[in-house]
């Protein structure tokens, strides 16, 4: 099964990481993501560019509104993800509880990635989307 692992911070973790030296960062978290390639269980991994340089783009109202970054609410931000492949969502949280994360407000959200096998394979779209994986060396 695979999880996302997605990286949360608030606008106080982000203050206190100014004072972190960017190669310390990269040396911790390039650590971790070595961890798991080894164990056989990263499937991707990526950080996010600073929220500011985001657009959000608001489906409430036709046509949609595009409107620059940072978001409305900043308590939490999005700064990135990693993809796992592992038996259980009790294994993803064990690699969750290792990740080089700390600082106020640093927390990380897990989520199944649900396949493709879990949807109706009758659907038009869905043998669409197995086909194009399977062209594109996915499945």
């Amino acid at each position: 099964m695979k999880y996302m692992l997605i990286m949360r911070a608030t606008d106080e973790t982000y203050a206190a990481s100014r004072d972190v030296d960017f190669s310390e960062v990269l040396e911790s978290m390039g650590r971790f993501n070595d961890e798991m390639i080894r164990a056989g269980v990263l499937v991707a991994a990526e950080g996010l560019e600073d929220a500011a340089k985001g657009v959000v783009v608001d489906y409430s109202v036709q046509p949609p509104v595009v409107t620059d970054g940072p978001y409305g609410e900043t308590k939490e931000l999005f700064g990135g993800f990693w993809i796992l492949d592992v038996a259980s969502l009790e294994e993803a949280v064990e690699w969750a509880k290792r990740a080089p994360m700390a600082g106020p407000g640093s927390k990380a959200e897990i989520r199944r990635v649900a396949s493709i096998d879990e949807f109706p394979q009758d659907n038009e779209w869905i043998r669409k989307e197995r086909e194009w994986r399977v062209a594109t060396g996915q499945l």
